[in-house]
């Protein structure tokens, strides 16, 4: 990747996810890499799988911004047109060639931004506003009013500063006691931000009560509520409580929506309203008298004092946002550390595993730790959910399940956890597992609490051996774990997934299915490890066709491999320095064959077969080839 630079102006980009939701991120270096994931050096990561990993870049030329495609394999758009490299203009709207994907709005405010573009916006509304009436002296005082007003728009003052400071034009145009601004995310939720009286005066919100009828009517018809003399109105507002008790004479209501837009020759009619803001609320005891001018100034304070609020509500959801990915990035970076890396040498197997989460924390997770020298823990585990909420569980239960290299029994183990989850039913989540241990002779001890079965390839040939046990964890209180025991011969390669493998869906949403990932292991007895982790992902990959995917997807991979017996010709010798002595072995070359052995026939549990510490938890015989007839020809 090119040397970043500072860039002197910050275009913003606006990230709009498939499912809404907006964020922002600013450009501040050149090249500004776009696209899947950050492990190329992405700026900005989009989470669609259907997006590539390198996918596009922001450069600059001569003080302008130009998009580049860098590989997105369904192309690249900028405002519906597929692009190679275009200058990019203010809102351009970039797209992926998907329809359910991310869209991006390319902000600039350098050049002709929006501060230049403000001024002939507002000489436009001051002359719809003035053409039909002859202001005088009063109209030019309140015209004067709304450009400052406009004008703060603009401005870096804080947020109240600039809320109050409107408020206090609002009061002066309608010559009003006093004006509230009342905040909330639904109407019957506000609350008084802000309260002003005449002259710019403070009033403590909790000093007001503003006429609950006029509000209600206001928000009711979804349009402003504006009355010159109470005497002279309906009786239902006239004789309502609060304007009785405080002796009004004039109320002004008026609904702040965002995106306000209205018909400047039809004040409040035709109105496009988006997501509700609050009120805009003044009162008096004396009569009042509107003039249309009055009205058109009022309903443009307040789409300006909508706009400013629904800025801020942006700007603070924006922090939110970010609180909460810097939170996940955490949570994310402490379950990726915890998962194995550099896979240690064992003497009796090698692993290779990898986990994509679907999310930015996922509920899929896999280990390998040595229980002694000659006993080798693995397992595979999905929580049921995504998301934050599963990456706790993966969690707790890896903490719980690593316990047992303190010797504690497998069975015990998987007892407890299942009856500590479902005690806990307000968790409301279980896991699938299948736990496996492997000694240096091939005995394999497991226990399959509900996970799909893991391929075993033999001799070229994949099976699914495993395919029946006990009950997902957390799921069925009275479940009962036992152990069971199979016999691997030296070059067995055991494929354990999650479902994220064989339920891959393809864009017109069919499965990848366990089908296709048999024939993807089928003849891959003598494949190294990570070349056969990549044969699947890239079979994954190539069926998705780039569609997103709905599930964590992970892959565990343990092979089986003898170990020479060793001779001890010093007993000073430790066991461990022994293990690497070379030795001949006692075992017949022949024995490996599958016709000298019998196929794989594991002794497997029932949901209700033993209880917690009984014999049956202990591990048991393989069948003889006498009794059993080979199941792998």
């Amino acid at each position: 990747m090119p040397d970043s630079v500072a860039l002197p102006g910050e275009p913003v980009l606006e990230v709009v996810s498939p499912d809404g939701a907006r964020r922002f991120a600013r450009v501040t270096q050149t090249p500004f890499h776009i696209g899947r994931g950050a492990e190329t050096g992405n700026h900005l990561q989009l989470s669609d799988r259907r997006i590539s990993r390198n996918c596009a870049a922001i450069v600059t030329e001569a003080n302008r911004f130009y998009l580049e495609d860098r590989g997105q394999r369904r192309g690249l758009f900028v405002n519906g047109e597929k692009i190679e490299s275009r200058e990019l203009q203010n809102g351009d709207a970039i797209s992926f060639g998907l329809e359910d994907s991310y869209e991006i709005i390319f902000r600039n405010s350098t050049g002709t931004g929006s501060d230049d573009e403000s001024i002939p916006h507002l000489l436009t509304r001051i002359e719809h506003i003035t053409a039909s009436e002859p202001t005088g002296s009063g109209g030019l005082r309140k015209l004067n009013l709304l450009l400052e007003a406009t004008t703060l728009l603009h401005s870096q003052l804080p947020l109240d500063s600039v809320l109050g400071t409107m408020l206090d034009h609002a009061v002066s145009v309608t010559d009003a006691d006093r004006g509230l601004l009342l905040e909330g995310d639904n109407p019957a939720n506000l609350k008084v931000r802000l309260a002003r009286r005449s002259g710019g005066l403070r009033l403590p919100p909790e000093s007001l009560t503003p006429s609950q009828t006029a509000i209600s009517l206001a928000l009711k018809q979804r349009s402003p509520v504006i009355t010159e003399d109470l005497a002279q109105t309906g009786m239902d507002l006239a004789a309502a409580q609060s304007i009785v008790a405080q002796r009004l004479r004039a109320v002004v209501v008026i609904p702040l929506y965002a995106n306000l837009r209205a018909n400047t020759q039809e004040s409040m009619i035709n109105v496009k309203r988006g997501e509700f803001l609050g009120v805009l609320y003044m009162d008096s005891r004396r009569p009042a008298a509107f003039s249309k001018l009055d009205r058109q100034i009022l309903d443009a304070l307040a789409a300006d004092a909508a706009s400013i609020l629904d800025n801020a509500r942006l700007v603070e959801r924006e922090r939110e946002r970010q609180r909460m990915e810097q939170e996940i990035n955490i949570a994310r970076d402490i379950q990726q550390a915890l998962l194995p890396r550099d896979f240690r040498e064992f003497p009796h197997l090698a692993v290779s595993g990898i986990n994509f989460p679907c999310l930015s924390v996922g509920g899929d997770y896999f280990d390998v730790f040595p229980l002694s020298d000659r006993r080798t823990a693995f397992l595979i585990a999905d929580v049921s959910g995504k998301g934050l909420g599963a990456a706790l569980l993966t969690t707790m239960l890896q903490g719980a399940l690593s316990g047992m290299t303190l010797g504690t029994d497998p069975a015990r183990v998987f007892n407890h956890v299942n009856r500590f989850l479902c005690s806990h039913s307000e968790v409301g989540r279980y896991a699938t597992m299948f736990f496996g241990i492997l000694d240096q002779d091939g005995e394999l001890d497991y226990i399959n609490a509900g996970h799909p079965s893991p391929f075993l390839i033999r001799h070229g040939v994949a099976e699914e051996p495993f395919t029946e046990g006990s009950y997902p964890v957390g799921l069925v209180q009275e479940a009962e774990y036992v152990t069971a025991r199979v016999k691997l011969e030296p070059g067995d390669t055991l494929i354990l997934f999650s479902d994220g493998v064989t339920e891959a869906m393809d864009p017109g949403d069919e499965l990848y299915g366990v089908p296709r990932l048999r024939e993807v292991l089928t003849g891959q007895s003598n494949c190294a490890l990570d070349k056969l982790q990549k044969s699947i992902l890239e079979s994954v990959e190539n069926f998705a066709k780039g569609a997103h995917q709905a599930d964590d997807l992970t892959l565990l991979i343990v092979r089986y491999r003898s170990t020479p017996a060793v001779a001890m010709t010093d007993t000073d010798i430790s066991s461990s320095a022994a293990a690497h002595q070379p030795a001949s072995s006692d075992s017949d070359p022949g024995s490996n064959s599958l016709n000298a052995e019998p196929a794989l026939q594991p002794t497997l549990p029932t949901a209700n077969s033993a209880a917690p510490g009984s014999a049956s938890n202990t591990a048991k015989p393989v069948p003889s080839a006498e009794t059993i007839a080979p199941k792998v020809s």
